[in-house]
């Protein structure tokens, strides 16, 4: 029987369950699954293959026990809609009566009731062990205090983001990769930081999507600063359009111009500076 790769849980994890009978499963069904962390609601996405498997960073394990019925979406409902709203409110005057230094954020109680799982923000180390045994006490099960950073918070809050669809770190990011202002500039795009940030307030994941190809196609065009011929003479390349294959050059007549880059020639004494230097300065025009 083949094994299937499962999204569940607040966090979106991603996990490869085993079946526990003969029964099949399809992309998009709801499921309810085993994890090390109890009874769980979750979601296949597809069947674990060696080529998905290659692409999952780590792998967490479970089993499959049967599809959602009825009942349990009913159950799953009510446990999102008031057990958790009212556990939420619960560890707010908690901490406020504790006085910690720490922001909540959210609170998952698993599906089967094995635990309830707390996400804060903090700025340091919290000792939050009386906190634990009074959230223990209240509500009589495992308490698991989970430390998050603002994109994990997103990752938990956010709904859609300024394209119109669903944030991408709530959706198919496995895990979420670091983002620089090089990646940016070297795609021109505004350097407005209200424009270029997500829900999170840090750059936006998107940036980095189509940055590879960027530096690809970048590879393929004379550097920055250096001495070409192009078809009305010498000239030095002074800006690259990446996507268009095209370059600004300024001519001996001080004369800018865009030129197809391959109808360029770069001259052998001509000098210039590499990718890695010049992607700060792709603005220069």
């Amino acid at each position: 029987m083949p094994k299937y790769v499962v999204r569940y849980g607040a966090m979106r994890v991603l996990g490869v369950m085993e079946p526990s009978g003969e029964r099949r499963f399809c992309r998009g069904m709801r499921v309810i699954v085993r994890t090390e962390r109890g009874l769980e609601a979750g979601e296949v996405l597809c069947e674990a293959s060696e080529e998905k498997l290659r692409d999952l960073p780590e792998v967490k394990t479970g089993r499959v026990l049967r599809e959602m019925t009825d009942s349990d979406a009913l159950e799953l409902k009510r446990i999102r809609e008031q057990e958790e709203e009212e556990e939420f409110e619960v560890c707010l005057r908690c901490i406020a009566k504790l006085g910690l230094d720490m922001q909540l954020v959210d609170v998952e109680h698993i599906f089967g009731g094995e635990r309830i799982v707390v996400y804060y923000l903090a700025d340091g180390r919290v000792d939050f062990r009386e906190l634990v045994k009074m959230l223990a006490g209240e509500f009589q099960t495992r308490i698991e205090m989970r430390q998050i950073g603002v994109r994990d918070e997103a990752k938990l809050m956010a709904d859609y983001g300024d394209c119109g669809k669903p944030v991408c770190c709530n959706t198919h990011l496995v895990t979420i990769p670091p983002v620089s202002m090089k990646m940016a500039k070297l795609q021109k795009a505004t350097l407005d930081p209200t424009k270029i940030s997500g829900r999170c307030g840090r750059l936006k994941c998107c940036l980095r999507y189509e940055y590879q190809t960027y530096e690809e196609l970048q590879r393929q065009l004379p550097p920055i600063g250096c001495r070409v011929m192009t078809p009305a003479g010498r000239a030095r390349v002074i800006a690259h359009e990446i996507l268009a294959g095209q370059v600004v050059v300024e001519t001996e007549d001080r004369a800018r111009k865009l030129v197809d880059a391959r109808s360029v020639t770069r001259l052998a004494n001509g000098k210039g500076r590499g990718p890695a230097s010049r992607a700060g300065r792709e603005e220069a025009s």
